[in-house]
């Protein structure tokens, strides 16, 4: 019994993810304005690859296009079919398409980061770059605004057309704080929750596969086979996820632009 209980308190207790994974200590530049971290870096080398997956993709376009010219046009395609110019129309769609096509690849490109070996962690996983981008979303939905209804934009947001009088009241701060407030929050959030969730359950499965490989005695070992085998199907629905928030962040930023276009306004 007493060695049962000894080998029981050997066995170093198991660790499982915390926040503090997005908040990594500094490993470059410290104490200057562009000092960076790991997720930072990992933002870094998500640009770098996309821009080198674009530029090598699109560098020498011809009639016949060579596998990778076809993979970045019908990537580009997708978004401008899909999203674009189906909610847009085609003049519209294609006047707003390099700033939709820019989101929906860095968006996922970010994403993808989180099932890199080596990375494991989103670059949207913490608040700068979401913010940053809904931030553009935002400024883009008052631009197309103010450009196509110069007069009444803001008017008509604001003030509905065909409400009775009093009803304002109630009305205005309702329609102010969910069209100018609440949106560029809620592209925020949805974004980067998804991805710190993500990340948190796949750190927590690999995490117990290892502890219970290296660690754990006896047959508990066992259990290793059972969470590596939910580690890679939700690494499967993370791929899912990755896809799916960067066509929802791309969709909704089209279709703040697509109100801001509308007649009404």
């Amino acid at each position: 019994m007493h060695l049962l209980v000894q080998t029981a308190n050997d066995v170093p207790p198991f660790k499982g993810p915390t926040i503090d994974e997005f908040f990594p200590p500094v490993v470059l530049f410290a104490g200057s304005p562009f000092e960076m971290n790991r997720i930072m870096l990992i933002r870094v080398f998500a640009v770098v690859v996309l821009l080198l997956v674009f530029w090598l993709g699109t560098r020498r376009l011809k009639v016949v296009p060579s596998r990778g010219q076809s993979l970045i046009e019908m990537a580009l395609d997708f978004v401008r079919v899909s999203i674009a110019e189906d909610l847009l129309g085609k003049k519209d769609g294609r006047r707003f398409l390099p700033l939709i096509s820019t989101i929906f690849f860095m968006v996922f490109t970010m994403n993808l980061m989180s099932i890199i070996p080596g990375a494991n962690v989103a670059g949207t996983s913490v608040i700068g770059v979401p913010l940053l981008l809904a931030v553009i979303a935002y400024v883009a939905f008052i631009y197309a605004g103010v450009k196509k209804h110069p007069a009444g934009f803001f008017k008509n947001a604001l003030f509905p057309p065909g409400v009775p009088l009093p009803l304002y009241v109630l009305i205005t701060p309702i329609e102010f704080v969910s069209t100018f407030l609440v949106r560029p929050f809620t592209l925020t959030l949805r974004l980067m929750m998804n991805m710190v969730v993500g990340h948190l359950l796949l750190v927590l499965f690999f995490t117990g596969t290892t502890w219970f490989l290296l660690e754990s005695p006896g047959l508990f070992k066992l259990f290793a086979v059972g969470t590596f085998a939910f580690g890679f199907a939700f690494t499967v629905f993370e791929i899912l996820i990755i896809l799916l928030q960067a066509y929802i962040f791309a969709l909704l930023t089209t279709v703040y632009i697509q109100l801001a276009l509308a007649e009404e306004h």
